[in-house]
């Protein structure tokens, strides 16, 4: 399983999960900063979440 952050233009700014897991309802929660440990502003950022051969994109607004 695979949870990473984008910004808008594309550039990643986190990777939340990269590892094996089991089957089942997990849940993820995120500090609002970047790899770096930078806090991030305020706006519109894109998740990935990838698990196996599936993959959805989805957007979510971050506020502060």
């Amino acid at each position: 399983v695979r949870l990473t952050v984008f910004d808008v233009s594309g550039a990643m700014v986190a990777r939340l999960v990269d590892e094996m897991q089991s089957r089942g309802r997990k849940s993820v929660t995120w500090n609002a900063r970047s790899s770096q440990g930078t806090p991030l502003a305020s706006g519109v950022y894109l998740y990935k979440l990838e698990a196996g051969d599936e993959q959805q994109t989805r957007k979510m607004v971050l506020l502060k």
